[in-house]
């Protein structure tokens, strides 16, 4: 059985000694381990089934300790870690070589974050090294929101759990980057580009680096499963053969069992759906149909980045 608890000494003495250590975020539960170290680095790859080529993100708790790390602070990064930071922001960075190739996947760029989490801010706090934190479930799996989504996923080899009760933002950190005078946005987060853009005027996108940031993978955050998205009612009609189960966004589709059914937000609030997304799907997941459907949600704001995820946890056709 995992030790969980809110022990942070206890987490510390396990991060110092190369062990693993679930840390909660304001987005979903990280897999942590000390990001300087080879060893504990290789260990959490083996863990989660992660491939090698797909890069962590480092967490800490202040700028000054990410410029330890990282050759150049730019201008507009100074600006966003003034209003952003701590929360549910990554921004990639050229890396110093004290941050070991195997936690970037051997780029020359390291993604940081400071989570708006209170614990674990505290836990960073106590720490002269930064924690690589993947989300806490297995490889391609649906993202943790809370410690027995965690515990769905690992029934050994975490040495302890800091446990923080449900997340509250429930999708991961927005990824950008800076090229020469440009910023350029690598991954929809819970962070709006629109407040980005706000303060650093108008970015980039780049999605087409797959495999070289985490969370671009094709697939991903896929519950077993299979999801189809499209129109309700024609989804129920094509796959009239199958138990159904629904994810649906302000309220329920009268064609399928009502216990079947999971609506995201009955206010039709994006931030609530993004709050509630992977641990509708966990519910989902477990029970006793054949398939999820799903369709995509208005497509702005958050609601963009609720439907990334959505796109990539779904079957491709």
């Amino acid at each position: 059985m995992i030790n969980t608890g809110k022990n942070l000494d206890l987490a510390v003495l396990n991060l110092k000694k190369n062990n693993i250590v679930v840390i909660p975020t304001e987005t979903v539960y990280g897999l942590g381990a000390n990001a300087l170290s080879k060893k504990a680095v290789n260990k959490l790859f083996k863990l989660k089934k992660r491939p090698q080529n797909d890069p962590l993100i480092c967490h800490t708790n202040s700028i000054e300790k990410i410029s330890q790390y990282v050759k150049k602070i730019p201008t507009k990064a100074k600006l966003l870690n003034d209003l952003f930071w701590p929360g549910p922001l990554t921004i990639l960075f050229e890396k110093k070589n004290i941050i070991p190739d195997i936690t970037t996947s051997n780029l020359k760029t390291v993604g940081f974050r400071i989570p708006n989490n209170r614990i674990t801010l505290k836990l960073l706090e106590k720490l002269d090294f930064p924690i690589a934190a993947p989300s806490a479930n297995m490889f391609g799996y649906i993202s943790p929101t809370c410690v027995n989504h965690v515990l769905q996923n690992f029934d050994d080899g975490i040495d302890y759990i800091l446990d923080d009760g449900n997340c509250s933002v429930g999708i991961e950190s927005t990824i950008i980057g800076f090229k020469k005078t440009q910023t350029i946005v690598y991954r929809l987060g819970s962070l709006t580009v629109k407040n980005i853009e706000k303060i650093i005027g108008r970015v980039d996108y780049n999605f087409s680096n797959k495999n070289s940031l985490p969370g671009s993978f094709k697939n991903h955050y896929s519950p077993t499963k299979k999801l189809f998205v499209g129109n309700i009612e024609k989804l129920i009609n094509k796959h009239n053969n199958k138990k159904i189960g629904v994810l649906c966004y302000n309220k329920k589709n009268k064609l399928v069992d009502n216990n079947l059914q999971i609506v995201l937000s009955k206010n039709s609030s994006l931030k609530e759906a993004s709050k509630n997304l992977y641990s509708s799907l966990y519910l989902l997941d477990n029970m006793d149909i054949d398939i999820i459907i799903t369709t995509l949600l208005p497509d702005k704001l958050i609601g963009k980045s609720i439907n990334d995820r959505i796109i990539k946890s779904s079957e491709k056709y």
